[in-house]
């Protein structure tokens, strides 16, 4: 008989429409924090308070990938009818993947154009789950033509345009790629990140372009079954230093987001002799409960979307049940859900007990 919390039926939940976050607060850093310090105890903060939970010697493990304006508006050069394209990775060359609305005419050979043709795009091929892999053309490079024409691509639960498009940025995005944004990462100013080091706290970067796929949720019954989609991330000498320096000094690992969390744990699978090794890849890994984290000890995060690999993701961090006993306790007290939501610490009983044993 399969595990209850190896069902996907078992990561349901109700949440009241009202309390999706549509659009983000004033000050980032004043949206509320969630803290579970361990599995049976929850406490209620502002997220500024976050520094009140960091030692010296920690490490915070932050993605400063950077959302591209990936949705394009245009036409089919033969018919002329409305077509919508949503650049998700880049391939070799000039390929990306893609999805396309309406997608069930959007065929191989198919050509479409964007801008009055400063971006051009011919369909090469259909994958299984109905993404496309679209060859591009520009005028001048793809990224200046992106910023020209394109638009934020936001979550379908957001219908509202952002006055401020850098609100869907980090204040340290830096490299240009993802097509949703590290979300956890939304509530830091740089003056808390000062604060932080300040009090002895390393911060390592690491790159993982997030693309759609994260974020879908899981249609089969069986979490096992569920196939993850590819994203490309690059993991640097210097933020290896890092990680491993703190690792062996008893520090804490603390990812900012579950993307900086994969990344860290699949590079760790990766690496052939010490924890960490520097790489540049991909990866498809599914964290879910009996995983074993080999790198991260915490963790911080926004709420996340019913029966998503997200939810499985920190469901397997601090348990199933305490974890969806956290959100009941969120949707009761009120807090913010997705990406423009509150946010979470996660604090499993055995990073805790690290931190004592090493003081």
């Amino acid at each position: 008989m399969t595990r209850p919390d190896l069902l996907t039926a078992s990561y349901q939940y109700e949440l009241p429409d009202e309390l999706i976050a549509h659009r983000p607060i004033d000050k980032r850093d004043q949206s509320r924090l969630l803290v579970m310090n361990g599995p049976d105890v929850l406490e209620d903060r502002i997220f500024s308070d976050l520094p009140a939970y960091l030692s010296p010697g920690d490490c915070l493990v932050i993605n400063d990938t950077r959302v591209i304006p990936a949705r394009l508006h245009g036409s089919r050069e033969k018919t002329g009818g409305a077509v919508e394209l949503l650049l998700l990775t880049p391939l070799e060359g000039n390929v990306w993947r893609a999805l396309a609305k309406p997608g069930k005419s959007a065929r191989p050979g198919d050509r479409l154009v964007f801008g009055q043709g400063r971006i051009k795009a011919e369909i090469q091929a259909v994958e299984p789950d109905g993404s496309r892999l679209v060859s591009l053309e520009t005028r001048g490079p793809l990224l200046e033509a992106l910023n020209e024409i394109g638009e934020m691509p936001l979550p379908p639960y957001i219908h509202e345009k952002l006055a401020d498009p850098g609100r869907y940025q980090t204040v340290y995005a830096d490299q240009a790629g993802s097509a949703a944004a590290p979300t956890a990462g939304l509530h830091f100013t740089e003056n808390l990140l000062e604060t932080i080091q300040a009090q002895g706290v390393e911060i390592a970067r690491v790159t993982l372009h997030v693309g759609l796929g994260t974020f879908r949720p899981v249609k089969e019954s069986a979490v096992r079954d569920h196939i993850m989609h590819y994203e490309p991330f690059t993991l640097d000498r210097q933020a290896v230093q890092t990680v491993l320096s703190v690792k062996k000094s008893g520090g804490r690992v603390i990812a900012v987001g579950t993307t900086s969390c994969r990344l860290l744990e699949s590079a760790a699978r990766r690496s052939r002799q010490d924890l960490l090794e520097p790489q540049a890849g991909e990866t498809d890994l599914f964290i879910y409960p009996g995983f074993e984290f080999k790198v991260v000890d915490a963790l911080i995060t926004n709420f996340h979307l019913p029966g998503s690999t997200l939810l499985m993701l920190v469901s397997a961090l601090m348990g199933r049940e305490p974890m969806l006993a956290a959100y009941r306790h969120a949707i009761q007290e009120r807090y913010r859900f997705f990406s423009f939501g509150d946010a979470m610490l996660l604090l499993p009983q055995g990073a805790a007990r690290r931190r004592e044993t090493t003081k």
